[in-house]
């Protein structure tokens, strides 16, 4: 068993009974409080977005594999989404697997993801993507056509207008985002996910309240 929960931003914290894992945890960035990592495992998707911190598990801010925990984590270098082609490769997105369940978390990426990288991504259960564009993430366009692509069983909707948070530029609203993707759309305070639990037999938007 395993439960995902929204911290605001890029930010969620994935936990088993025995393990953590907070992506993008700086969120002092956006005006709300840096989510701790203390004995968890660190995972940030460009490296502004990291505490660094002595005391997590483990820090991750780059490609590579990794085994830690419960956690088999692989980072796949990527665009940043108003970066040129020629500038180097400062995003990674991650696929994570948790026993059978794989997880991709994409960062503020170009809206094309190459053959290549779909290929390392993989098949994938769970997708958590931007989606307030103004030029700053994936826009509600760019972040469906991901969806589509990687083609999971559920997508959790991250970084779109919060009235609590203080984005850099105006975000837009979710509702821009599920509308275009058409998928169901269901509303959880935390996703929790059984041991050998069955996932949706058609792609779902799981919109988690930011805790």
């Amino acid at each position: 068993m395993f439960e995902i929960e929204y911290k605001g931003a890029n930010s969620v914290i994935i936990s088993t009974k025995k393990s953590t894992l907070v992506v993008d945890p700086k969120l002092s960035l956006v005006g709300l409080r840096d989510v701790s990592t203390k004995d968890a495992v660190e995972l940030a998707t460009e490296a502004r977005f990291a505490l660094g911190a002595e005391t997590a598990r483990l820090n991750i801010e780059g490609p590579g594999e990794y085994g830690v925990a419960e956690f088999d984590i692989k980072g796949i270098a990527a665009q940043r989404h108003l970066d040129s082609e020629s500038e180097p490769l400062i995003s990674t997105i991650y696929r994570v697997e948790i026993n059978e369940t794989r997880i991709a978390i994409i960062g503020n990426i170009y809206e094309k993801l190459s053959e290549t990288q779909l290929e390392e991504i993989g098949l994938i259960d769970i997708l958590i993507i931007p989606v307030g564009g103004n030029g700053y993430t994936l826009d509600a366009t760019g972040a469906a056509t991901i969806t589509r692509s990687i083609d999971p069983k559920i997508v959790i909707p991250v970084h779109y207008a919060d009235a609590g948070i203080k984005y850099e530029v105006v975000q837009d609203a979710l509702e821009t985002f599920t509308k275009e993707l058409g998928a169901p759309v269901e509303e959880l305070p935390k996703f929790k996910l059984k041991q050998a639990a069955p996932l949706p037999a058609v792609l779902t938007t799981i919109v988690l309240a930011r805790a």
